[in-house]
């Protein structure tokens, strides 16, 4: 990436996002906001939760289907004018894929 590949640097952000969200902890609780402040929690990190952790297969998982959809996304570009749009997302697509198979499969 040294390069400034761009198609690999959207795609790896892209796909990291997508695992930041998936380890997110849903909000909880939709009672009322106010309260005395003198019952709310104090201190840094008072509030924090621990995040999910995702197996390693789920992570595949996630990282494959990221590829999927942007190979989909390319096949139904098939106006001429979008050709370098459908090159860039499957360019994208096989920077997730070659990234999962290992630098020695490619």
């Amino acid at each position: 990436m040294r390069a400034r590949d761009k198609a690999a640097v959207s795609a790896l952000r892209t796909a990291l996002a997508a695992l930041d969200n998936a380890e997110a902890v849903p909000v909880e609780g939709t009672g009322p906001h106010g309260s005395a402040l003198e019952q709310s929690p104090m201190g840094a990190g008072a509030t924090d939760v621990a995040r999910r952790e995702l197996s390693e297969h789920r992570v595949v998982e996630m990282v494959r289907a990221e590829a999927a959809e942007r190979l989909d996304a390319a096949a139904q570009l098939t106006a001429p004018a979008h050709a370098h749009r459908a090159a860039r997302l499957r360019a994208e697509a096989e920077v997730l894929l070659r990234f999962l198979d290992g630098p020695d499969t490619a």
